[in-house]
């Protein structure tokens, strides 16, 4: 009888694969795209003050605040009642030029007397965040942070 003898088959190498060039690709697309993008500020990052939830009724407000209303047509009005004024109605102008106005007019008036200005923004369920981002947009290019939304019109 023969003896038979098995032999093993030689293992192979396995493939691989070199990512090392794949990796500095990656690195170089990343640094490109850090150095291209502009940062532009959020908005919401305004630092703006809140009201808290329980106010102390001891530390009532000297100073009258400003009240504006922002209406469901992008109509921006301070005041309410019969002294309400309406300021800016075009919705295209970003910028609320006679909002900035009286903003500043109220704002150097507080400062003057050493009072803290303080705004109270109505704005109606139909009318448009834009409108509203606008709005803060005024106070916060003024140093205005005392800012209350409100839903009570007199």
């Amino acid at each position: 009888m023969a003896r038979h003898r098995k032999y093993e088959a030689l293992e192979e190498a396995e493939p691989t694969l070199d990512i090392s060039s794949l990796i500095d690709v990656c690195f170089l697309l990343l640094i490109y795209f850090l150095v291209t993008s502009t940062i532009t500020p959020r908005e919401s990052d305004l630092g703006m003050s809140l009201p808290a939830n329980n106010p102390n009724p001891d530390l009532q407000p000297e100073l009258d605040p400003i009240f504006i209303r922002i209406d469901a047509n992008g109509l921006i009005s301070t005041g309410v009642g019969n002294s309400a004024q309406p300021l800016d109605s075009d919705v295209n102008v970003r910028d609320v030029p006679m909002l900035r106005a009286q903003l500043d007019l109220y704002a150097s008036t507080a400062r003057a007397a050493n009072k803290n200005p303080l705004v109270q923004v109505y704005a109606e369920g139909e009318a448009s965040q834009q409108r509203v981002i606008d709005v803060l947009n005024a106070l916060a290019a003024l140093n205005i942070t005392s800012v209350t939304f409100t839903d009570l019109v007199d």
